[in-house]
């Protein structure tokens, strides 16, 4: 895939623009990743990362970042032992990850209706 992808780029000076563009265009129909609470999913094929081909799969970042992620670091430690469990019940965690992805996809549709209106622009403001 890579290979064909590169000889797709080019090698002139707007391949590194093809590629950019390109990119962003395939990687965006992708289905965004969603927070859920296990507990409430009797599914667990749910639970599978497609690209990785893992059954279980859980993803945070630096806690700092978003809630959602102190709230898996919490749940995990938990899990582990090294701290006690978190006093949520299961629907109150689902609520906190439906808000989550709530909100996650708003700032991705203005990211995307961001970039539309600069490359509008772009366009029109070029010959």
């Amino acid at each position: 895939l890579q290979k064909s992808l590169s000889e797709i780029f080019g090698a002139d000076k707007y391949s590194r623009a093809r590629k950019e563009v390109l990119t962003y265009m395939f990687s965006r129909p992708m289905q965004m990743a969603l927070y859920f609470c296990t507990g409430i999913l009797d599914d667990e094929t749910l639970f599978h990362h497609y690209a990785l081909n893992v059954p279980f799969y859980t993803h945070f970042t630096s806690p700092i970042r978003r809630y959602a992620d102190i709230v898996v670091h919490r749940l995990l430690s938990a899990s582990l032992g090294a701290r006690p469990p978190i006093k949520m019940e299961k629907e109150a965690i689902q609520k906190q990850a439906d808000h989550c992805n709530d909100r996650k996809m708003a700032s991705k549709r203005v990211q995307e209706l961001s970039a539309d209106l600069f490359f509008s622009i772009f366009v029109r403001v070029r010959p």
